[in-house]
C-alpha cells in the first residue's frame, strides 16, 4: 500500500516552492552518487522526527512539521510562514524505521532564504541527523544528491521499496519558472546509527 499511495505522490515533484522572484538566488547542484553500502544498519522502532541537524548546510532545528497528501494527492509543502521548519511525510516510514522516510523543506520562499537555503554546500558522505521522540537519533549518510526537473520527478525511486532503512530529503531548486522553482534536489541517505 505505501508503494502504491507513493508513487501517486511528487508526480511533477514539489510544487509549492518559492513564488515570483529569487530571494535566494538560483542554486544548482552537481548530481553525484556513491554505491550503497553492502550491509544495511539494523533498523529503529517507529518514533515520530522532531528536528534536523545538517551540520554541512548549518541546518539545526528542533521542531519537525506532519506533512499529509493535499487534495491533488501531492505531497504538501511546509507553509511559507513555517519556512524555517523542515516536514516529514506522515505516511512515510520513521526516520530509521525500515524503509524510506520522507522530509521535505523549504530552500527559499517569497520572504527571503529558507530552512535549505545551503544545499549547496551538501556532499556525498554528510551526515543527516533526525532527533526522534523517543530520545534516539537516526543518523543517515548522503549517498546521492540528484536535481532534476519537475516534470522528470524520479517518482519510484524517490518512494519505492528498499531493503533497508532509507531517507529522502526533498528541496526545491534551480531557477524561478512561472512563480516556481523549476527543478527538486532530492537527498537520498542511509542510516548508519
Amino acid at each position: 500500500m505505501a508503494l502504491a499511495l507513493g508513487l501517486t505522490v511528487g508526480l511533477t515533484g514539489l510544487t509549492a516552492c518559492s513564488t515570483g522572484h529569487a530571494p535566494a538566488g538560483d542554486v544548482q547542484v552537481t548530481n553525484r552518487s556513491v554505491h550503497q553500502a553492502d550491509r544495511d544498519t539494523a533498523a529503529l522502532p517507529r518514533s515520530r522526527p522532531v528536528g534536523l541537524r545538517i551540520p554541512s548546510a548549518g541546518v539545526d532545528t528542533s521542531s519537525m512539521l506532519d506533512l499529509t497528501l493535499g487534495p491533488g494527492r501531492q505531497l504538501e509543502v511546509p507553509p511559507v510562514d513555517r519556512a524555517g521548519q523542515p516536514g516529514w511525510w506522515s505516511g512515510s516510514v520513521t526516520p530509521g524505521q525500515r524503509g524510506v522516510a520522507v522530509i521535505v523543506a523549504h530552500y527559499d520562499t517569497k520572504n527571503g532564504p529558507a530552512l535549505m537555503k545551503n544545499v549547496a554546500r551538501i556532499k556525498i558522505g554528510d551526515k543527516i541527523a533526525v532527533p526522534r521522540a523517543d530520545g534516539r537519533t537516526a543518523t543517515f549518510r548522503v549517498r546521492e544528491i540528484q536535481q532534476v526537473a519537475k516534470e522528470n520527478f524520479p517518482t519510484r525511486k524517490v518512494y519505492g521499496a528498499t531493503g533497508g532503512p532509507q531517507l529522502r530529503l526533498i528541496t526545491c531548486g534551480g531557477p524561478i519558472v512561472d512563480g516556481h522553482r523549476a527543478d527538486n534536489i532530492i537527498l537520498y541517505a542511509d542510516l548508519t546509527s
